[in-house]
């Protein structure tokens, strides 16, 4: 693998991680965009505008756009975060320029008001939808109350108030000031012609205004709010916990110890939560993950259950946590894991589709490349004393938020 870069007079940056030995081509843009940088008048407008990109441009209908995808034999999609948007295709390598030219027309859409008017309908049952179905935003809830001032507590979708007091010029003022080109990544991955990548750029991005990178919404300091809170489900047959505590950041040196902590503690198989609680049967789901942001992290605890176990299972889980912290992890447990780690990164890093996902946005985020070798090394690296400095530094056991939802409610007795 090599690593090329280059930036055009406008300030877009065009990256590429070429692959000779690959036999597919993924592209992509990269917005350093998404919840945490909205206005609360803005609230879910980079969510909506991912939707409208796909609406089509003033001289090409979304038909044309889904047509022209499907002649090429593309999968394509899209994805709003709390940080990102991101615009993605994989093809065959020698529809590369066709699928750079269609995105980077997508990029700038013609954001008709009578297509605005259409996807709000679309967003709005989106949201409702997403409240309806397990685990009934409880994920959402919950990271409102963990981040409480900080803009990562806005939810990606926004609410249905904000989506229906969205007019369409805050979406248009939005798409030109977030979708700079100095604030855009163009990224390839796989079988990738560099140098017809970044004539690609010049030809359908080089006339794009060049204006000042917008900054990050300034960030109040992470204050993680202990607590719990109930939502109400009577019909659901489940319970569903959601257990939010303080984790490693994004630039943080502890956040690859902090997912090995996590796989240990709390993977889908084979993990401590899963032999205390899965394999026995008492619980559907129990799980842990690190997620960590530019300037916050968290570990995420999941719980799935009979309601009238939720409560007792949420302490027998912080019971592993505790005990774990106090008495440490063995040699065999940490290479079982640390193994299972490297295998799951490797095998995702031989797709250039998923190098994408990992390329363009730590190139947006923080204009470095990591190698899938670099990653590797440092998975390998870690130790029992990595582990543990990661659980005295941010203690699972510890303050966290917690959000039941489903027929338990407030009453800790069905």
């Amino acid at each position: 693998m090599k690593f090329l870069h280059e930036r055009l007079p406008n300030g877009l940056d065009v990256i590429a991680e070429v692959t000779d030995s690959a036999l597919s081509t993924s592209v992509g843009f990269f917005v350093r965009t998404g919840a945490r940088d909205e206005t609360d008048a803005e609230w879910g407008v980079s969510h909506f505008l991912e939707h409208m990109v796909f609406k089509g441009t003033t001289d090409l209908s979304a038909d044309e756009i889904n047509r022209r995808f499907d002649w090429m034999g593309a999968s394509a999609n899209a994805f709003t975060s709390e940080e990102d948007t991101a615009y993605h295709a994989a093809v065959l390598p020698e529809q590369q320029d066709e699928v750079t030219s269609l995105l980077a027309r997508m990029m700038r859409p013609a954001l008709r008001e009578e297509d605005f008017a259409t996807e709000k309908l679309v967003i709005l049952e989106e949201i409702r939808m997403y409240d309806d179905q397990p685990p009934f935003g409880a994920d959402d809830r919950c990271r409102a109350a963990f981040f409480g001032a900080h803009p990562l507590a806005r939810s990606v979708l926004g609410t249905v108030a904000s989506i229906e007091s969205l007019p369409v010029e805050a979406m248009r003022d939005y798409h030109r000031r977030r979708y700079a080109p100095g604030n855009m990544v163009l990224a390839a991955t796989g079988a990738v012609d560099f140098a017809a990548l970044v004539e690609s750029a010049r030809r359908h991005c080089g006339d794009w205004e060049p204006l000042p990178t917008p900054p990050r919404r300034a960030a109040a300091p992470v204050r993680p709010a202990a607590g719990e809170q109930c939502i109400v489900r009577p019909g659901s047959v489940l319970e569903y916990a959601v257990r939010l505590s303080a984790g490693p950041p994004g630039d943080d040196d502890d956040r690859f110890a902090a997912k090995l902590a996590a796989a240990i503690l709390g993977d889908g198989s084979g993990s401590r939560l899963y032999w205390a609680l899965v394999d026995t049967g008492e619980a559907e789901q129990a799980t842990l993950h690190h997620q960590d942001f530019l300037d916050a992290g968290m570990f995420a605890t999941q719980l799935s259950c009979d309601p009238e176990d939720a409560r007792a299972l949420l302490e027998r889980i912080l019971e592993v946590y505790r005990r774990t912290s106090e008495e440490g992890i063995g040699t065999a447990e940490l290479e079982q894991h640390r193994n299972k780690l490297a295998g799951r990164w490797v095998l995702l890093g031989e797709r250039p589709r998923r190098r994408l996902f990992d390329v363009g946005p730590e190139w947006a985020h923080s204009g470095t490349y990591r190698s899938v070798a670099d990653d590797l090394r440092t998975i390998e690296g870690l130790s029992l004393d990595d582990v543990r400095r990661v659980l005295d530094r941010w203690p699972l056991h510890g303050p966290g938020t917690t959000v039941l939802a489903g027929p338990l409610g407030a009453d800790p007795s069905p």
